[in-house]
């Protein structure tokens, strides 16, 4: 394991140990979350945008914000001082667009590239793993995966990844479908089949000091959290749905996966085996009971304009998050949020081998 944790600090000499990444969440996660986390001493990830080129405004937003952190401080900061932009960078294959994405990566040279559902398997992810390569060879891929015959597949592509996260039931936003399974499980399995070299990222479910640190004794090198940094002061999201992600609770109860709410939003597309978890609401409820999808779209649509009533349990819009939603309590800046559970992590592991070295 010592040998992965080199290989990351190496890589991304600004993160502090345990390594915390916030999630390339869809829109919500911009610029200004992403230099917040890797501020903090973690690594933070821009999410795709609506379109391809969003990235491009997301990114230059980024090199700025790092500039202004450095012109702040009587000394350079270590952000600034790297050859790199350090934050990622996220992509879902399946409708993003390659040529924009390696355009924008050539010019930015973001440290990573999060590759993530492809429609055509092991083809899509070689492809657009070889054409960022040979745009900015210091941009490291990190893929993500949830199922065992994806890191077979992963093993027998022709271009091996720097990092692999894999990615637990429990997250928020899209996942496997129907053949995922919980990361308490699947992580172990999955460390065992992956190549021992490759830093393993845990990702679903994992929003505190405990969860980290069970994903770290688990096998992981590090962990990432998306739902959690929903609650941040940082976070590229609307009012209403930030109260509902620290409303809500009992995410075995109260979540579910579904396509509806893509439906509604006319985000659909997606490869067949990827469906979003989301908060139950208004919506979900009565397509449940019968409800037709004209009149539910129709109701949709009016919430929209509604503002930020149009979340919550009484609400209609899309409110995608996490099973772990009941650990979320609070906003925070994203800066406390790492700190806090990088000190919960170090508290609980330390518990353990106090335990283990008692009479």
């Amino acid at each position: 394991m010592s040998h992965l944790v080199t290989t990351i600090s190496r890589s991304y000499p600004w993160m502090k140990t345990p390594f915390i990444v916030s999630a390339p969440m869809r829109v919500m996660a911009g610029p200004t979350l992403a230099v917040a986390v890797s501020r903090a001493g973690g690594l933070g990830f821009i999410g795709p945008g609506v379109k391809t080129e969003d990235i491009c405004t997301d990114l230059e937003e980024a090199s700025t914000l790092i500039k202004k952190l450095s012109a702040s401080q009587s000394q350079p900061s270590v952000l600034q001082s790297q050859p790199i932009l350090p934050v990622g960078i996220g992509f879902q294959l399946w409708s993003d667009d390659v040529e924009i994405a390696v355009s924008a990566i050539s010019k930015y040279k973001p440290c990573a590239a999060w590759l993530f559902a492809p429609r055509n398997g092991q083809q899509d992810l070689d492809t657009w793993s070889r054409r960022i390569r040979d745009a900015s060879p210091s941009t490291r891929i990190w893929i993500q995966i949830g199922t065992l015959a994806e890191a077979r597949e992963l093993a027998q592509g022709t271009e091996e990844p720097d990092v692999i996260v894999v990615q637990g039931a429990e997250a928020g936003g899209h996942g496997r479908a129907n053949d995922g399974l919980g990361i308490m499980a699947l992580l172990p399995e999955m460390v065992d089949c992956l190549p021992p070299h490759i830093p393993v990222f845990a990702a679903g479910g994992i929003a505190d000091g405990r969860g980290a640190a069970a994903a770290l004794c688990l096998g992981a090198t590090g962990v990432v959290m998306g739902t959690r940094f929903l609650a941040a002061t940082e976070a590229r999201i609307s009012p209403g749905y930030q109260r509902e992600i620290v409303r809500a609770s009992d995410g075995a109860v109260s979540t579910t996966r579904t396509l509806l709410y893509n439906q509604l939003r006319g985000t659909v597309g997606w490869p067949e085996q990827y469906s979003p978890r989301t908060i139950i609401n208004q919506s979900f409820i009565e397509h449940q009971a019968g409800r037709p999808f004209d009149e539910l779209k129709k109701l949709h649509d009016q919430a929209l304009k509604a503002g930020d009533a149009g979340w919550g349990p009484d609400g209609r819009l899309a409110t995608y998050a996490g099973a772990a939603i009941g650990l979320i309590h609070d906003v925070k800046d994203a800066e406390n949020i790492v700190q806090d559970v990088q000190r919960e992590v170090l508290q609980r592991l330390s518990n353990v081998q106090d335990a283990n070295s008692g009479p």
